[in-house]
């Protein structure tokens, strides 16, 4: 009877901080949405607003990662238990990093409306971009938790898109700032912009990988073959 007692609070323990990962989730989701929604319309007030909702998600980590720790200290999981409390810890640092990317687009997006360039065509690309991987990671979190690997796996493949429409954007930009000097700070600001929005696609990526972790034990079982095939390399932040 005691240890169907303790069994019952550990899975309680479990419910409440992967509930956590799902609310965290949820608002990663919003930011990335704002924050391409922001940068396509210019609105300023928008992009402000993603940077200020980027301390609830940083605080839910917070929340989340002592939930986790309490956990294993108190509960000393094993096995499967004890990979679900690690993927939950690995889960919300790639949310946490998610919802740093969105901030990011949110101040580029403020400093592009005050004086850079931003064509139609632009905005309505990286938005299509976010637009993917914020399904990719509305799909990465059903995985989670219906502990789907196929749908988990699925998600790892669709990478190869957002890195796809990454090289596109950066040629794009290339040519323009070749075309006009004028073009230089804009197109810098649009790269990385792009580059960030990649950078959470590799995100996701890692949190489908944990959906594999908790099933099988096991990671993929080779590393993912990158599709960004840009030779420069530069600050995400």
């Amino acid at each position: 009877m005691v240890e169907q007692h303790i069994t019952s609070a550990f899975d309680r323990d479990l419910e409440a901080v992967q509930a956590q990962i799902m609310k965290m989730g949820g608002l990663v989701e919003t930011a990335i949405r704002d924050s391409a929604h922001a940068l396509e319309t210019r609105d300023e007030e928008q992009a402000l607003s993603v940077r200020a909702n980027d301390k609830a998600i940083d605080a839910l980590e917070e929340i989340i990662n002592s939930e986790a720790a309490r956990v294993i200290a108190l509960r000393a999981p094993t096995a499967v238990d004890l990979r679900v409390i690690l993927s939950v810890i690995k889960i919300a640092a790639n949310l946490e990093r998610i919802g740093d990317y969105a901030k990011n687009i949110g101040k580029r997006t403020v400093v592009l409306s005050q004086g850079g360039h931003l064509t139609t065509e632009s905005g309505a690309a990286l938005r299509r971009m976010a637009r993917e991987v914020e399904r990719m990671l509305k799909d990465a979190l059903d995985a989670y938790i219906q502990r789907d690997v196929e749908l988990a796996k699925d998600v790892i493949e669709r990478d190869t898109d957002v890195d796809q429409m990454y090289n596109a954007m950066f040629r794009e930009f290339l040519t323009h700032m070749m075309e006009d000097a004028r073009n230089i700070t804009p197109c810098m600001h649009l790269h990385f912009i792009a580059k960030n929005i990649e950078r959470m696609g590799d995100h996701v990526t890692a949190i489908a990988e944990q959906v594999v972790y908790v099933v099988s034990g096991e990671k993929p079982a080779e590393d993912r073959v990158k599709a960004d095939t840009t030779s420069i390399k530069p600050q995400e932040a």
